[in-house]
């Protein structure tokens, strides 16, 4: 077999044992959609009359909140699903793989892989609550979704995977996940449009790379079940736009990342 048979194959186990590891916990399935039901149906429905002059009164709370809902379960899901790097370190799985006959690279690429598809998945499920919020998808709007959550997650991994390869110790990955995590979401427009805002608040909102995920998933998600000038008023960059700068950050996130994989000791 060749080196490069031998690293695809590896990609594809570390892929597939992060599907296999996603799909036999059925509680952590569950538990992570907690936090985005909680946003979605109890702060949506209990901040809808504070926020009834959104674009200016014509527009639903929950509308505007559920694309930053889906964006929040592949955000949390994506980089979470890195700590499963500082786990196997802790008991030695790592080790046997990092001695495998394949590329570090590819563990790499492989955990990114295995974190984004999962991300994916709880992404997909929170869409499947879009005709209770009054949402109704067609199959292009369905396929444009997937590819934008993929590419969010596969960002937003890589970031974990990066951090991942850094820590050593279960104890601080989660505490420097919320640190970094929080400020991402409440930061990219999920919770609250990002125009009209105080201008140091509007830039924070530009440099963090999930507005940037957000942003074309609220495009694709309420084009159709809004008004278009409605969603014009809302949106902040072209589709284009965004998806440029989700591959520059995955890219610039991604080769560091490798790197301090083939590093690890």
């Amino acid at each position: 077999m060749s080196e490069i048979q031998r690293n695809l194959k590896g990609i594809y186990t570390i892929w597939y044992r992060e599907i296999l590891r996603f799909w036999s916990d059925r509680m952590r399935i569950v538990a992570s959609l907690g936090q985005p039901l909680l946003f979605l149906f109890v702060f949506g429905s209990g901040l809808s009359p504070s926020m009834s002059g959104l674009a200016g009164g014509n527009m639903d709370f929950k509308l505007f909140l559920f694309p930053g809902i889906i964006s929040m379960a592949v955000l949390f899901t994506a980089v979470s699903s890195a700590i499963s790097i500082v786990w196997d370190r802790e008991f030695g799985f790592l080790k046997e793989v990092l001695v495998a006959p394949i590329s570090r690279s590819a563990v790499a690429l492989g955990k990114v892989a295995g974190g984004s598809t999962v991300a994916v998945f709880q992404g997909l499920i929170i869409l499947l609550l879009s005709p209770l919020i009054g949402v109704s998808l067609n199959v292009t709007q369905i396929l444009q979704l997937v590819g934008l959550m993929l590419l969010t997650a596969a960002a937003m991994t890589s970031l974990g995977v990066l951090i991942a390869s850094r820590v050593q110790s279960m104890e601080a990955f989660p505490v420097l996940m919320n640190f970094i995590l929080m400020p991402m979401f409440f930061l990219s427009g999920s919770f609250f449009p990002l125009r009209d805002v105080p201008t140091w608040l509007e830039w924070l909102g530009r440099i963090d790379p999930l507005t940037y995920g957000v942003d074309p998933i609220r495009q694709v998600t309420l084009r159709g079940n809004v008004p278009q000038a409605v969603l014009e008023s809302i949106r902040l960059h072209d589709i284009s736009t965004d998806v440029l700068v989700l591959l520059i950050f995955w890219a610039v996130m991604m080769v560091p990342a490798v790197i301090a994989f083939r590093r690890m000791e």
